[in-house]
């Protein structure tokens, strides 16, 4: 895939995450992506609980949106488009954040983007797993996310 392909699928993404009301409100923007992994940002000031750290929904939020813009893009840059879901995800939250989300998602050890992929062309689904993280500041992760995403062929409407 050329880079200004590239560059179109990450555009689109980032326009799909601002038609998001929720999303948009959390301030998400894309940092960039390396052809394995997607980072994702948000400013503390739009995402901060009472206790003036990151709030545990938006941690949790920003590493879903990675994992499943990351899902996403495979699929565009394979020619595909699917219907990305999360079917299910665990969140371990390890220490306060009082800086700028950046969220890190990747392929979980052990998944294969050949194997989703040639899933996906040869069934119209596929589910892979993912995994993302928070880190903080000084290194060390603020939180982690391992989840299972579905494509699924989009319904005629």
């Amino acid at each position: 895939m050329t880079h200004a392909a590239t560059d179109a699928l990450l555009a689109e993404l980032a326009a799909h995450y601002d038609g998001m009301p929720p999303t948009r409100a959390m301030g998400v923007r894309v940092l960039g992506y390396d052809g394995q992994t997607l980072r994702l940002s948000a400013p503390l000031a739009r995402n901060v609980n009472d206790k003036g750290c990151a709030f545990g929904g938006s941690l949790a939020g920003l590493m879903t949106l990675a994992a499943w813009g990351l899902a996403t893009l495979k699929l565009g840059e394979a020619g595909q488009h699917a219907e990305v879901y999360v079917a299910d995800s665990q969140v371990r939250y390890l220490a306060p954040l009082y800086d700028e989300l950046v969220a890190e998602a990747r392929l979980a050890a052990g998944e294969s983007w050949d194997d989703f992929l040639a899933a996906y062309a040869a069934r119209g689904r596929a589910r892979a797993t993912l995994s993302a993280c928070v880190r903080l500041p000084g290194g060390g992760e603020a939180a982690s996310f391992t989840g299972r995403f579905a494509a699924l062929a989009p319904k005629a409407r």
